[in-house]
């Protein structure tokens, strides 16, 4: 392959740190490789030598496998890992560490959920479930280790600051007592080794004399120290990045370290690639006037190899269940022309995103791959009451049916009062024949289940909500479990919007089984190592898309609320979901389309401010 001008000067660099900004589809793999090859082949560089570090093990097993290739199996012992595999092997030499010191991720929740059980908290964080606040706290003592904080200035999102000292102290204990360390211990423990102990970091900076980093702009504050350690005396340090692509804020990613590298490293050298191979020139541009918008950012000017292509097309649709089915015929057109389903992706913000392309897509019986784990909106607990009311409505009679929503809202029924495995009111009545009060409750409740008999879903759904009185009792229920009421109301809205399209409850009974059993599949497969995919339509976050290309991308509900997501606030959050939002545009190589949708349970929602940026205009 010919080299453009810039990709030859990167892979030629002599000694020294060296950075190059290389936007999508500039070949940064090709760059680290063949620079690879070069310090071997033409420089005279030991391969043993030689370190390059890379984010994902996925994209570490790549470089190396393409390496391989270049050099045409010639086995030179250069060393591929990510940082954490890179600092694990350098812990493990320092202190005889093994796998069984390393904590899980399960491991980890469980041990934080026990000391919030041990802690006494009287905030009131507005997360859905415990379980996610469990996952929201460890990503933040993740990013007071990776951003070398102090913890009296970090402020968490969801506790008091002397609440999340005192949880982050206790969980730090505790993993000490145990032996065990998690995966941001890694990086902080090699930072700590290298400081401690500088004869060891001096063994470490003679073994790895020629540092190549992939994927730059995703390093957090920890990894650059131990990496500016590790590099010196001589520096010879090559990165290549795109601070346009840092997308990993919450993980505790730098971009400005990018920026502030001329500080560090006086004779740095900035190489910028300036040609696009993947994307037609509509795309570029499109994509070049959102993120133009950032001003915390190195100015780049992109031109694209590959003509100017099809206009960037943007679809306005009612709602999620329109957005989807639009979708879903714009893909089969694909398919009709003869478009491999796994050059097509459906790109969205977060997963739960998903959950109704994925529906009308398995309706369509159009082979689809999802690359996130999706929670299955029919789990939910508020839908699992809905649909056992609706099944005893339908004349089913299950003791399971009856537990569930026997005291949703409360009617003072006790367990023991339906031992049988199928339950019938008038063994309620015999129960509690002595206290009329709990007479005229069961003879309400006998009445309620037997008007919704031959109502619609949407009818019943909403005889439940309003009649019934299930609303008052969500609005109980998120009071004692200190969990946002607008959520479950969200909830409540999705799922009457569902119930419209089924008029009877085995239709959507049907519905449902299929849908779940397609899921459970998905689900199955999701758990492979990102960036291995069937040749299936894409489904994926734009989180888990970074790195990857695709013929046609769809990015759906481009809303204000989403991307950005609500809780960007602060001018860097809203920068870092321009720069997600860039990503998921230079994702397409001939064909993108952007959705956003107008109305959300009822409510009217407007489109993301990004889409007003690509468009050049307002939408009114």
């Amino acid at each position: 392959m010919k080299l453009n001008r810039g990709q030859d000067e990167a892979i030629k660099h002599g000694n020294g740190p060296c950075m190059v900004l290389a936007p999508p589809g500039s070949g940064k793999t090709l760059i680290v490789t063949e620079r690879t090859r070069y310090l071997i082949e033409e420089s005279g560089v030991r391969p043993d030598q030689i370190l390059v570090i890379t984010f994902t093990r996925f994209a570490a097993r790549e470089m190396k496998e393409r390496f391989e290739r270049l050099t045409a199996g010639k086995n030179y012992p250069v060393t591929f890992g990510t940082f954490h595999s890179i600092f694990y092997g350098i812990l493990k030499c320092a202190y005889g560490i093994g796998a069984n010191n390393l904590m899980s991720e399960k491991e980890s929740s469980v041990l934080l959920q026990e000391v919030l059980d041990q802690t006494d908290i009287e905030s009131t964080p507005e997360v859905e479930d415990e379980e996610e606040l469990v996952r929201e706290l460890l990503r933040e003592v993740g990013m007071v280790k990776n951003g070398l904080c102090h913890l009296k200035d970090f402020h968490s999102k969801y506790l008091t600051q002397d609440e999340f000292a005192e949880v982050f102290r206790s969980y730090e204990h505790q993993k000490k007592e145990l032996k065990k360390f998690d995966f941001d211990d890694m990086l902080v423990q090699c930072y700590a080794l290298f400081r401690k102990k500088p004869e060891i970091l001096q063994g470490w900076q003679k073994r790895f004399q020629y540092i190549l980093i992939d994927e730059f702009q995703d390093i957090n504050r920890v990894q650059y120290e131990v990496i500016r350690m590790l590099a010196a005396p001589r520096y010879n340090l090559f990165v290549v990045g795109d601070d346009d692509q840092s997308i990993y804020g919450f993980r505790g990613a730098k971009p400005e370290l990018m920026l502030y590298m001329k500080q560090e490293f006086p004779s740095l050298r900035t190489i910028s690639l300036t040609v696009n191979y993947r994307s037609t020139e509509f795309i570029t541009g499109a994509a070049a006037r959102v993120i133009l918008h950032n001003d915390t950012r190195f100015y780049k000017r992109v031109q694209s190899f590959r003509g100017r292509g099809q206009n960037v097309h943007v679809q306005e649709v009612l709602d999620e269940q329109e957005e989807a089915q639009y979708v879903t015929e714009e893909i089969q057109k694909k398919l009709d022309q003869g478009i491999k389903p796994g050059e097509i992706a459906v790109l969205f913000r977060a997963a739960v995103q998903a959950r109704m392309i994925s529906e009308i897509l398995s309706e369509h019986r159009i082979p689809f791959e999802m690359r996130d784990y999706v929670t299955n909106f029919y789990r939910h607990f508020i839908v699992k009451d809905m649909m056992a009311y609706l099944q005893l409505a339908a004349g089913k009679r299950d003791r399971s049916l009856f537990l569930t929503i026997c005291n949703r809202p409360l009617r003072y029924l006790a367990r023991n009062s339906m031992e049988n495995r199928q339950v019938n009111f008038e063994e309620l009545r015999k129960f509690y024949c002595d206290k009329d009060w709990m007479l005229d409750i069961i003879d309400q409740f006998d009445v309620d289940v037997r008007m919704m008999k031959n109502m619609a879903p949407y009818a019943a759904i909403q005889y439940i909500r309003k009649k019934i009185g299930y609303d008052d009792f969500l609005k109980e229920y998120a009071e004692k479990h200190q969990i946002s009421w607008k959520q479950l109301m969200d909830v409540m809205a999705e799922l009457e919007e569902r119930s419209k399209n089924f008029k009877s409850y085995d239709e959507w009974e049907i519905h449902i089984a299929k849908y779940t059993q397609e899921l459970e599949e998905q689900q199955a497969k999701a758990r492979k190592i990102k960036g291995e995919r069937e040749n299936k339509v894409q489904l994926m976050t734009i989180h888990s898309a970074k790195g990857l290309e695709f013929e046609d991308v769809f990015v759906i509900h481009a809303n204000e609320g989403a991307i950005p997501h609500q809780k960007a606030e602060k001018k860097d959050e809203i920068e870092e979901e321009r720069r997600l939002f860039y990503v998921a545009l230079t994702r397409a190589k001939n064909n993108l389309c952007i959705s956003y949708i107008t109305q959300k349970n009822g409510n009217s929602i407007k489109p993301s401010r990004f889409v007003e940026e690509l468009l050049g205009q307002r939408i009114k």
